[in-house]
């Protein structure tokens, strides 16, 4: 055989044995929970940051409160951003959720908006109040009318106070319990309605024009959450460095203008 063809043919030989480009290890899935408005916008720019970190989200917007932790406890998601503690606390009493916090997000402070009225000392006597029925938010707008001093409530009723917990309404106003979701589309029908932020930025509310606005404190942080049985994996932790960023920071401030506070 002539030399060159023999040195070809070893040159061609040990290209089979070298080995060729790695291959990129594929992306986890994660299927991820949120509501509508702040919180899915907020995921869509932790998404690309996530996939460097070895992560596909796959960001599932569900409509209201409930939904989100009865898919994560189904397996239906594996994660979900859309609720603080107190919140997350009271459907684990309720419904034996094994879901956990792993990582604070951030935070909507909660207005009273009003499409009939400049203040809420124009609300008249008698007027009515839309609040959120579940126990959680419902019962952080009480707080935070308490806290405004325009009702009180009865001492040690935590953070889960009811109308019925009303022991001071002056104003006699009339407080009608809808679903969070609806909170401002009862504005037509209503003198004034407490209604979330992630609820009032879709809607086209700005925080600015609140009648009046929680302080930007106490236990309502938003968190991420998984099941219990999912808290150590790696991915989880991945997820969590991957929302608190300082270019997640950054997009918030920049798109929400103060109506969404970061915990970072």
């Amino acid at each position: 055989m002539p030399r060159a063809l023999t040195l070809a043919a070893l040159l061609a030989a040990s290209a089979l044995l070298l080995p060729g480009p790695a291959r990129a290890e594929p992306l986890t899935r994660i299927r991820i929970g949120a509501t509508p408005g702040p919180h899915a916008q907020i995921l869509e720019a932790v998404k690309p940051i996530a996939a460097k970190r070895g992560l596909d989200l796959q960001i599932i917007e569900f409509s209201d409160y409930v939904v989100p932790n009865e898919a994560l406890s189904a397996g239906e998601i594996e994660a979900n951003s859309f609720q603080n503690q107190p919140f997350l606390d009271n459907q684990k009493a309720d419904r034996g959720y094994r879901i956990t916090g792993v990582g604070l997000t951030v935070n909507f402070p909660l207005g009273i908006y009003s499409k009939r009225h400049k203040s809420f000392d124009a609300v008249p006597s008698g007027g009515t109040v839309a609040i959120q029925n579940d126990p959680t938010n419902g019962g952080r707008s009480l707080l935070l009318l308490q806290d405004k001093g325009v009702i009180k409530l009865a001492p040690g009723t935590g953070f889960k106070p009811t109308v019925a917990d009303i022991v001071e309404n002056p104003r006699k106003l009339r407080f009608i319990e809808v679903d969070a979701a609806q909170t401002p589309r009862a504005l037509d029908d209503v003198d004034a309605a407490a209604v979330n932020t992630n609820y009032a930025t879709p809607a086209g509310l700005k925080p600015s024009d609140a009648l009046l606005k929680e302080e930007p404190k106490g236990p309502y942080l938003n968190m991420l959450a998984v099941r219990e049985a999912d808290k150590d994996k790696p991915w989880v932790k991945a997820l969590v460095e991957s929302y608190r960023t300082p270019e997640t920071k950054a997009f918030v401030e920049t798109t929400f203008g103060g109506a969404v506070l970061t915990s970072w």
